[in-house]
């Protein structure tokens, strides 16, 4: 009797474990475009159209490659639904009762599967260079589970970067030579870009007739589709862009959405790319003398550094980490982040970007949307939902971790020892935004005073008690406690009027 083999949206790599455990000769693969995986969360029109256009291609490759393959369109009027839904329709067909699956990396998925009323034998995703036992046991016993070190660890297990036991260059980590602004005159190659083809342009189309009133732009449509296009894209990164991804990795400017980025995560989270062949072309590229040591190593621990260690801090962390909120914060999103106006540039940018591209590199998601929403205090789970839902590269076991802990500090501190929170003076340092903004970077209080200057200090009086003895918080305390009476009392009374016109959907 077959069995059948699941292959989700995400799991497009023809090494998976499923598929691994199968036998061609009489196994099924089984793939399914449902509509519970496009609007769990109001996925971006681009994010749903990567992902269809690449598993339909996907299919193609295997049936090529000499599996049988039931595939099942959107549009199919059989079409069950959701993942069970169709996983029960084939095994009717089929005659079959059990299914090998590649552990998914939502625990909303892992329990469908688990609690679905055939044989269901998950696999572990070997695709990550650390294992859930890895993982677990480097942080067993860990007062502080910091990436840092976990990092050092994934370095050695790689060999990526290394000189025998020492780091090359003499140091694990250059990231004080990668926090550069871009200079005014900087000419960028930005990612390689696609046109839709037939397959694509189809896919394009069902999507804009499905989810045409989701948030997002569907076209211009220009992401690679398939594993040729990704290693075009990789390839294209290395020789253009990674030679200064590492000194303008933080920077941002008005009107270039990508700088030195890769824009690679969408082919690697889906399968299109291996983390691995993705850090050999860099180590290949630094041995070579083409690359400098900061931009390699930067990028490389993005890769087997932190991408690694969030997906270990979610499923350690368990089904709940989602809804963990230890601030208290409760605001809803505002309307702007659904592109309502609004006066504060850096925010019109990062989310009008957001809106057309599916895409803003790590600061725009951390240091500009992230930032604002946790000084407002908008409820963390409201967060995560959008992040989850608008960026091409969003899946929950990464997306979580970087925002609920690293972006929101709703866990606590499991992943950041302090919030990643700032007034415009970072912005302003790290951009151009604030040169064209109705606000005033430097003004502190009163008209025209940059929201982010109010917020922040209103945010650190809230919540004095749970921070103030924090040892990299200290000086900010010490700062606020040494200015004038009359100007905090200033600056608390602009963040309430501040506050309270948002919540008013007032432009701001």
């Amino acid at each position: 009797m077959s069995r059948l083999v699941l292959i989700l949206g995400d799991q497009l790599s023809e090494d998976i474990a499923a598929l691994a455990k199968a036998d061609k000769a009489s196994d099924v693969v089984v793939m399914a475009e449902v509509r519970d995986e496009g609007t769990y969360v109001r996925h971006h029109p681009k994010k749903i159209a990567v992902v269809l256009a690449a598993m339909r291609k996907f299919a193609k490759r295997l049936r090529d490659a000499g599996w049988t393959v039931d595939y099942t369109t959107l549009d199919d009027p059989d079409n069950a639904g959701s993942i069970v839904g169709e996983l029960l329709r084939r095994a009717e067909e089929r005659g079959a009762s059990e299914v090998i699956a590649t552990e998914p990396g939502e625990w909303r998925l892992i329990d469908k599967l688990r609690y679905a009323p055939l044989k269901v034998q998950i696999c572990d995703d070997d695709r990550f260079v650390a294992s859930h036992a890895m993982f677990q046991g480097w942080a067993e016993g860990r007062k502080a589970l910091r990436m840092e070190y976990f990092y050092r660890e994934m370095r050695r297990k790689t060999g990526f970067l290394m000189d025998g036991d020492d780091p090359a260059g003499g140091q694990w980590n250059f990231d004080h030579d990668n926090r550069k602004p871009a200079p005014d005159d900087i000419k960028t190659p930005g990612p390689m870009t696609f046109e839709p083809d037939q397959t694509t342009r189809a896919v394009l189309d069902l999507v804009a007739s499905e989810f045409g009133d989701h948030f997002g732009d569907l076209e211009p449509f220009d992401f690679a589709t398939d594993r040729a296009g990704a290693l075009q894209a990789l390839a294209h990164f290395v020789e253009h862009a990674l030679p200064c991804f590492g000194d303008y990795q933080d920077a941002m400017l008005d009107g270039e959405p990508y700088l030195y980025h890769a824009v690679l995560s969408p082919y690697i989270n889906i399968g299109l790319l291996s983390p691995r062949e993705v850090c050999q072309a860099v180590q290949d590229a630094y041995d070579a003398g083409d690359v400098p040591i900061n931009a390699a190593e930067g990028f490389i621990r993005q890769i087997i550094g932190w991408r690694e260690y969030v997906r270990g801090i979610y499923f350690l962390e368990g089904r709940d980490y989602t809804d963990r909120n230890v601030l208290g914060h409760s605001r809803d999103l505002p309307d702007l982040y659904w592109g309502a106006e609004t006066k504060m540039r850096c925010l019109r940018q990062a989310v009008a970007q957001t809106k057309a591209r599916a895409y803003a590199h790590h600061i725009q998601r951390l240091m500009v949307t992230g930032n604002f929403a946790l000084l407002a205090g908008v409820d963390p789970a409201q967060v995560h939902e959008w992040y989850l839902a608008v960026y091409a590269d969003a899946f929950e076991w990464v997306e979580a971790p970087n925002t609920v802990g690293m972006s929101q500090f709703a866990d606590g501190g499991v992943i950041a020892s302090k919030p990643y929170v700032s007034s415009g003076a970072y912005i302003n340092r790290m951009s151009d935004h604030c040169k064209q903004c109705s606000y005033k970077v430097t003004k502190k209080t009163g008209e025209g005073a940059c929201p982010f200057n109010l917020l922040y200090w209103d945010f650190l009086t809230r919540h004095r008690e749970r921070f103030e003895n924090n040892p990299r918080m200290g000086n900010m305390y010490r700062t606020w406690d040494r200015m004038d009476e009359d100007r905090r009392k200033a600056v608390l009374s602009d963040a309430k009027r501040f506050l309270k016109r948002l919540d008013a959907g007032e432009v701001v």
